[in-house]
């Protein structure tokens, strides 16, 4: 489609998670500014634009590769306390807008079997439930997500700070793009893992 001169640009990633029978399956991407950038197939994540150096991509990589085998161990773990008979499908969409005046917005948004179910309320860093009425696993997971402020402000600053700094870099269009600006590209595929882990129980 043809982007407006108006339209924002924008830095956006998508985890999806299918678990069943004990067993968990990943997929996603990440797209800047409508292109693909990374894609995320079982435990492994492939830069399509080279947004930063091997040995860097490598480590987040591992990185990824580590939180997703323990999530994954986490769900076997619950399955053998909870059987759960039908498939669970996660999914967390994340990123970040700028805007032509210079004003940005940034997002985090899960879903569980299509419903919201809960959201990163960025500015002041809380976890917020979505999901219609009372739902005891939703209060769970937004109790458990709160439990830990480092993480909570870690994805604060990377939705505020680096995924904006990454599109004000874009607009710049000065062909100038450190390795320290990109290196947390694949932290938002990270930080999306750790919600899930919330809501494995």
């Amino acid at each position: 489609c043809p982007v407006s001169l108006a339209a924002p640009l924008a830095f956006t990633m998508l985890q999806r998670t299918h678990v069943s029978k004990g067993s968990s399956v990943f997929w996603g991407n990440a797209s800047l500014d409508g292109q693909l950038s990374h894609l995320l197939e079982g435990l492994n994540v492939t830069q399509v634009l080279p947004l930063e150096p091997p040995d860097a991509q490598g480590r987040r990589q591992q990185d990824v590769t580590t939180y997703l085998l323990y999530f994954g161990q986490l769900v076997k773990l619950f399955s053998k306390e909870r059987p759960i008979n039908y498939t669970q499908s996660l999914c967390c969409r994340l990123g970040c807008l700028l805007f032509p005046n210079g004003t940005a917005h940034s997002f985090y948004e899960v879903t569980l079997n299509g419903t919201a179910f809960l959201s990163f309320h960025v500015p002041n860093a809380t976890w917020e439930r979505r999901w219609p009425g009372g739902h005891a696993v939703a209060t769970f997971a937004e109790r458990e997500l709160m439990k830990y402020p480092k993480t909570t402000r870690d994805l604060q600053h990377f939705l505020n700070t680096t995924c904006v700094g990454i599109l004000r870099a874009q607009s710049a269009k000065t062909g100038k793009q450190s390795s320290r600006s990109h290196a947390p590209l694949v932290l938002g595929l990270i930080l999306g893992t750790f919600a899930l882990l919330g809501m494995a129980g």
